[in-house]
């Protein structure tokens, strides 16, 4: 709860003795001098309600983002040679304080959404595909994919690949992360207005926390164009499709240039 300078005011006027000597009237030397003393007791008030309100909770600090961060060993390695802004460090420092850790395919998804990133997958791999060599009694020759709900085709269960082949796994990257400039997330004259960023920070924290067994790699052969001058926004240019909806089609088959119809 917040009190100000009329709440100081009006206590520190409760304790004053009674009697001529002390009037309680506006304007007397007596009550200016009780109102000054009340604005910076309210003053102070007012600070450590922002401590307690604002800067406690490491969604929204600025001011002690600094303490926080060296609570918690941050600025981490992954991180550390970029300039980030005020919300990417706390979006950083939550996710440090509420990480439990997992090895599942769900769980690596899911850092990945919450630092910005989309990852690009279908229905059974979601943006993380895992191998396995083909073998023989259980896997069979020829297209053996199953369908999806939509009549499309999954993906192959099986590759020729040696059998150490299975500690192998692939984060195929969607979509890069945009970093709009926003109030009290970002630092005038200090943060660009739109920062495009690849996945460095992401390889570096799915590399630290992956399994010691594996080998993970990066696909970014999906990246899609954003073709967009508001991607990243609520708003749409006129004319211009969400990035998601970008489909490249196979052109048109033209004959080579060498190529001369048989004549009869």
């Amino acid at each position: 709860m917040r009190r100000g300078q009329d709440e100081y005011e009006f206590a520190l006027a409760a304790l004053l003795p009674m009697g001529i000597a002390w009037p309680r009237e506006l304007g007397t030397t007596l009550m200016s001098t009780v109102r000054g003393l009340a604005g910076i007791f309210g003053w102070c008030d007012g600070r450590a309600a922002d401590l307690l309100e604002r800067e406690s909770d490491p969604r929204q600090t600025v001011e002690m983002l600094d303490s926080w961060e060296t609570a918690f060993g941050l600025p981490d390695p992954c991180w550390y040679p970029k300039q980030w802004t005020v919300g990417e460090r706390q979006m950083h420092l939550v996710q440090r304080m509420t990480t439990l850790g997992a090895q599942s395919r769900e769980f690596f998804v899911s850092v990945a959404n919450y630092m910005g990133y989309t990852l690009l997958g279908q229905e059974e791999d979601k943006g993380i595909r895992e191998y396995r060599p083909f073998m023989v009694g259980m896997d069979r020759v020829g297209d053996n994919r199953a369908y999806h709900t939509d009549g499309t085709l999954g993906l192959w269960p099986a590759q020729l690949m040696p059998p150490t082949g299975r500690f192998v796994w692939t984060v195929r990257v969607g979509l890069v992360r945009l970093t709009w400039f926003r109030a009290s997330k970002g630092q005038a004259g200090t943060d660009a207005h739109l920062r495009i960023a690849h996945a460095e920070d992401l390889e570096c924290v799915i590399r630290r926390w992956s399994p010691a067994h594996t080998i993970v790699l990066f696909d970014y052969s999906g990246v899609l164009p954003y073709g967009d001058p508001y991607a990243g926004t609520e708003e749409v240019a006129d004319g211009a499709q969400p990035p998601w909806l970008y489909v490249t089609t196979p052109p048109l088959y033209t004959p080579p240039p060498y190529y001369e119809p048989i004549q009869p």
